[in-house]
């Protein structure tokens, strides 16, 4: 490896598990993979998270810990032919070395079917172990008989302690990082980089090798890096923001203000300051599911769909793409009717709960499960609704003392209003 040439990122790759942060899950001890790794007995696998969070690395160590043949190649530049001809490569190798050949088949989703389907013998017959890493969710990408032949192993985002662990790692090695660079970088200025990486630790160490690089030693030979040389170097603007501090809670109100007010403009304004300036994009998607529920709730049943699908494509694609789902459920959200009746109901019933205590469930809404349950009442009274016309029938279900309270109350707005006349045709049987 020329040190000289090679990008930072691909000279701090960990060498050794232990090395590896932020994925426990499938490389903790006991852990299968771990096991795999250490006993050299490889098994296909699919991985799939995010940009920047290990799927390379992993593969690369198991044909390190294994001393089998490594192929690798993208399957965005690569197609059936390269394939053929690592096909008859690793037969050749097979043929001297008795060993599988490792193929490593990075963003595995962009092959069509028949491509994938080329796979599928060689890995059966113990020719090739496949390592396919995918940003895509696997049981819509990847071709049923090709998943049942290997493991998939989600590859979780690295999280801000690991990112900085990364990057510390690279400031003080001299061998490999750029530990003879004499850097002194700013806290701010180390968590401004995490930031705007997203948890890719690819981009973060680009970004620092950049940043490095581009300040100039002073006149003790030191590198000062601060959030404004850094920002300057990657030829952003910095934005003031505490990810802890006022500005973080203030964006954040202005948001979910914004999308109360229905001003789908605002909303996205105040999405991209907070993106641009580095907020957690999960922080955001949680935000926008409690606001589905908090001021919108029953009045667009499909507001809490469109939250959490949001929420999820970050999960799975992560930047720059999932950045407009984002910004779609945010506009959706924006615009959709608005109820708070579901809130108010919240708090209505949290109240009571703390003033009246914990009250007994009536018996004839109690389960019984046993001959002595049954015999001093529980269940006794019970009406099936199903046994009557329409699936109705008069009962009480809140406890005895708290008969006619009322916690939810509908608004006459959207699918509320449904909801609204739902319910009152209820109470005609009740009365």
């Amino acid at each position: 490896m020329d040190l000289e040439t090679t990008p930072l990122a691909t000279r701090m790759r960990p060498e050794r598990i232990d090395d590896i942060l932020g994925q426990d899950h499938i490389l903790g001890p006991s852990k299968a993979l771990r096991r795999s790794l250490e006993t050299g007995n490889l098994f296909s696998i699919i991985f799939w998270g995010p940009p920047g969070s290990g799927k390379t690395t992993i593969a690369r160590l198991m044909a390190k810990y294994s001393d089998c043949p490594f192929e690798s190649f993208s399957a965005v530049l690569s197609g059936v032919k390269e394939l053929r001809a690592t096909i008859a490569s690793a037969k050749k190798t097979s043929g001297y070395q008795s060993k599988p050949t490792i193929l490593f088949v990075d963003e595995i989703h962009r092959f069509n079917k028949a491509q994938q389907d080329a796979f599928l013998p060689h890995v059966e017959s113990g020719l090739l172990i496949l390592i396919g890493a995918t940003t895509q969710n696997p049981s819509f990408e990847v071709i049923p008989p090709l998943l049942s032949r290997t493991r998939v192993m989600a590859i979780k985002p690295l999280e801000n302690k690991d990112m900085a662990i990364i990057l510390n790692r690279a400031l003080k090695d001299k061998k490999r990082g750029l530990g003879d660079l004499n850097i002194e970088i700013e806290k701010d200025a180390l968590q401004y980089i995490i930031n705007i990486s997203h948890g890719d630790a690819r981009t973060a160490l680009n970004n620092l090798e950049s940043a490095s690089y581009f300040v100039q030693p002073d006149k003790s030979d030191k590198r000062i890096l601060g959030t404004a040389t850094v920002a300057l170097a990657l030829n952003r603007r910095p934005l003031p923001y505490d990810k802890d501090g006022e500005e973080h809670y203030n964006l954040i109100s202005a948001l979910h203000k914004s999308m109360r007010g229905s001003d789908p403009q605002a909303s996205i304004y105040w999405l991209y300051r907070m993106l641009e300036a580095g907020e957690d994009p999960l922080f955001i998607g949680r935000r926008l599911i409690r606001f589905a529920s908090e001021d919108i709730g029953l009045a667009s049943p499909m507001a809490l769909e469109v939250a959490l699908t949001a929420y999820q494509a970050w999960e799975r694609v992560g930047p720059p793409e999932a950045e407009l789902s984002l910004a779609q459920a945010v506009v959706y959200l924006a615009t959709a009717p608005k109820s708070n009746a579901l809130y108010v109901a919240e708090r209505s019933v949290k109240k009571e709960i703390e003033e009246s205590g914990p009250q007994p469930v009536p018996l004839y809404l109690r389960n019984a499960p046993t001959k002595l349950m049954r015999q001093i009442g529980y269940g006794k009274g019970y009406m099936y609704p199903h046994d009557y016309p329409q699936s109705r029938v008069k009962q009480e279900y809140l406890p005895e003392k708290m008969r006619g309270k009322v916690f939810y109350r509908p608004s006459d707005t959207a699918f509320e209003k449904e909801i609204k006349r739902r319910m009152v045709e209820q109470k005609k049987i009740d009365d």
